[in-house]
Order: C-alpha cells, then sequence, then structure tokens
C-alpha cells in the first residue's frame, strides 16, 4: 500500500472508529452464545438460533448484523459444544467483520438445584473495506466510475484471534452470568498499528428472575410465567444498561424493555442517557420448539427523528430425541426462550 493510500485509510477510519464496537442485540437472551460462552449447552440437546438486527436504517450505511449458532448438550460429561457465526456490515463504504467462533462449558452442580457454569468462546475474526465503493478524487475531475488509485489499496483485510470467557450461575427461577470478550485485545486496525485500533476488552453482566403464575384464571389464560431481567455490558469509554420484563402468554410472548443510563450517566450538555425503549413480540409453533421474535428499538435520544429506530427477528429452533425429551429439564436456564 502506498503512502497516499496509507494517509487516506488513517483519515477515513479516524472518522469511523465507533464502528469497530462489537454487534448490541436488544434480544440478548436469544443470542446467548454471542452473549456469553457459559450458556453453551443450556438446552435439552440440539439447539439452533439465527439474529438478524438492522440499525438506524433511516440513515445511510446502516449497521447491519447477522448470526448463526449451533450448540449441543452432552449431559453425559456435563459439557456444551457451540459453534458461532458473526458479520456485520457498517457504512457506505463497506466496512465488514466476519467471525467464527467455537465455544465450550463445563457444568457443575453445586447442590439440588443450583448449576455453575463456566465457558471459553475461541474466534477467530476477518475485517476489511470494499475500496469499489469508495470515490476518489480523479473520479470527481473525470466523471469516469473507475479511478487509478484503487491499485494502491490492493485488496488488504486484517484477521486476528479473539478470546473470550464468561461464568453462569442458576437455579430454576434465576440466573446470573458475567463475561469478558477480547481478553487478548487483538489488533483490527488496517494498517497493521497496533497502536491505532486494538479492540477493547468488552465486560457483560446479566441477571434475572422468572415469577411462576399459579391459579385458576391463570390456566385459563394459557399463562406460565412473568420474568424481569437487565444486562449491562462495558466497552472502552461506552457502555450500556437494558431493563425490562416479558410476559410469556403461550404461544405468544410480550416484551417491554428500556435502555439508557439517566441517573448515572449524562452527556456533556447535561441530555440524560436515554437510548430506547424496545417493543417485543414473540410466538412459539406449539409442540415444535420453534420460536420466532420480533423487537423494534424506539429511539428516545436526540437522534429521535433521524435514525428510524432499529428492527431486530430472531429464530431459535431446539430439539431432542425421545430419551433426551423424557430426562429432566435442569439444564435449561429460566431466561427467555424465543
Amino acid at each position: 500500500m502506498s503512502i497516499k493510500a496509507k494517509i487516506f485509510v488513517l483519515m477515513l477510519l479516524s472518522c469511523i472508529q465507533l464502528l469497530g464496537q462489537d454487534i448490541r442485540f436488544s434480544q440478548f437472551y436469544a443470542s446467548p452464545l454471542y452473549s456469553n460462552p457459559a450458556f453453551t449447552g443450556t438446552t435439552i440437546e440440539h439447539r439452533f438460533v439465527m439474529n438478524y438486527r438492522n440499525q438506524w436504517p433511516s440513515i445511510p450505511g446502516s449497521f447491519q448484523s447477522f448470526q448463526a449458532s449451533y450448540d449441543y448438550n452432552a449431559d453425559i460429561i456435563n459439557s456444551g459444544f457451540g459453534l458461532v457465526m458473526n458479520r456485520q456490515e457498517a457504512g457506505t463504504f463497506g466496512l465488514t467483520t466476519n467471525t467464527v467462533a467455537f465455544t465450550y462449558a463445563y457444568r457443575f452442580r453445586l447442590n439440588r438445584t443450583l448449576y455453575l457454569q463456566p465457558g471459553l468462546k475461541f474466534g477467530y475474526s476477518i475485517r476489511g473495506i470494499d475500496y469499489n465503493k469508495l470515490v476518489f478524487n480523479d473520479q470527481l475531475e473525470s466523471k469516469n466510475s473507475t479511478t487509478l488509485d484503487i491499485d494502491a489499496f490492493g485488496d488488504d483485510n486484517v484477521s486476528y484471534p479473539d478470546i473470550n470467557a464468561g461464568l453462569l450461575l442458576y437455579a430454576e427461577n434465576y440466573w446470573v452470568s458475567a463475561s469478558m470478550n477480547h481478553i487478548n485485545e487483538p489488533n483490527q486496525s488496517l494498517l497493521g498499528d497496533e497502536s491505532f485500533s486494538a479492540l477493547p476488552m468488552r465486560f457483560t453482566f446479566q441477571s434475572g428472575y422468572r415469577f411462576k403464575l399459579s391459579g385458576p384464571l391463570v390456566k385459563r389464560l394459557s399463562a406460565k410465567d412473568i420474568t424481569v431481567a437487565m444486562h449491562y455490558e462495558t466497552q472502552d469509554k461506552f457502555d450500556q444498561l437494558d431493563l425490562g420484563a416479558y410476559y410469556n402468554h403461550e404461544p405468544f410472548v410480550f416484551g417491554f424493555w428500556y435502555r439508557g443510563i439517566p441517573l448515572l450517566k449524562r452527556f456533556d450538555a447535561g441530555i440524560a442517557n436515554n437510548d430506547a425503549f424496545i417493543i417485543l413480540v414473540g410466538y412459539s409453533v406449539p409442540d415444535r420448539n420453534f420460536r420466532i421474535g420480533y423487537s423494534y428499538d424506539v429511539t428516545i435520544s436526540r437522534l429521535i427523528s433521524d435514525t428510524g429506530g432499529a428492527h431486530e427477528f430472531s429464530l431459535i429452533y431446539e430439539f431432542a430425541s425421545k430419551r433426551k425429551k423424557r430426562k429432566s429439564r435442569k439444564f435449561i436456564v429460566p431466561c427467555a426462550k424465543f
């Protein structure tokens, strides 16, 4: 890459360095292996998950995130094994990050109803820019669709390993989890400059409690439970907090969440840190162990009139052999299952 090309990319990346932040799913409970590798194997036997998020669709070059994962509960050895694939697209210049990772978790039984599960995730990422989407000076001057400068960039991508770890404590009605992501703080700079674009560690904390509903009216309405949950994460100078609850009225699930830290954190102008309200609807196909969820982020920050919010979809399919179905559901964490 020529000196001219390096200067151009350096200027470009200095303007978009925030795009190096990780994917944020509003339905964090529907992307368990991405949220924390300790959730690996918290299913009866097999689980497939797909997630899609389109953030700020009204802004050109919106953030689009894709994820697919599979995990398996090998209960005979108290272990879970998983595979996760992620892709994030950001900006009109084609900045993409693709990651594939393997996860493992081991289950310790602390007493009759309480379990502790540590987990590890080892991933490999490839990050790059589509230089064909950039516009150069000679294109503007000649009004030509091609540029003489594109050969100066080549087709350079950056690739790096990624190490993550987590811990999960759960019982029949509650769970608590924490994770450390990018423990090795990999260099993701397209210029190879470690001081410019190291990926900072990301810490997450989750907890929740499920309130079981009972009584004759509940039975007539096919209601099962109400679950309250929180999700906090911090990365470098940025953090966010999600608080909310969902109501399970089979085969439907309804949820409402709030994102922001208004009392503890304020913007420079003294404006409270409010980000979004999140509305969730989920549907479970009876007797098929197939769930679909849709959520919409209603922006309530200063960007309320510009972003178009965010759309997010999740699909979860779980299945098991007849022998496994007859066994106890002790491996199921009591967080959202749609």
